[in-house]
């Protein structure tokens, strides 16, 4: 008889484990799936007014110079993460930063280089990073 409440307990411990490792696992992934929807896409929109810019640009003519390395991507849905792919927005609505292109460098919050392959993209002065956040 005690051994038989031994294997049961034992069985039944099993199965609150498994449970409990379960609903941690449903946890964790709507945790998940909630953050994804607040990690940062590079959807900008380009504003004529300094005003209406979440962020001052300037375009520099060196990569060297440049605080961001960015490639323009065709397709809103390329446009994910921190990493310098933009896709650049008709609408400010559908944008999640919009941004002024200045014409001084010194007027700027982020300097700018466009590159010609998305492999070149990225932050080189990470210290700005959190303008595109």
């Amino acid at each position: 008889m005690c051994y038989r409440s031994i294997v049961f307990a034992g069985n039944g411990n099993k199965q609150h484990n498994m449970k409990k490792s379960l609903s941690l696992f449903w946890y964790f992934l709507t945790v998940l799936l909630f953050l994804s929807q607040w990690l940062p896409a590079q959807k900008v929109y380009s504003t004529d007014s300094r005003y209406d810019a979440d962020v001052t640009i300037y375009v520099t003519d060196s990569k060297y110079d440049a605080d961001l390395l960015v490639y323009k991507v065709s397709s809103q849905y390329e446009a994910d993460g921190n990493e310098g792919l933009w896709f650049f927005t008709e609408s400010k609505y559908d944008a999640d930063k919009k941004v002024y292109f200045t014409t001084s460098k010194y007027d700027a919050d982020l300097l700018i280089y466009f590159v010609d392959s998305k492999y070149e993209a990225g932050w080189r002065n990470r210290e700005r990073i959190y303008l595109m956040y």
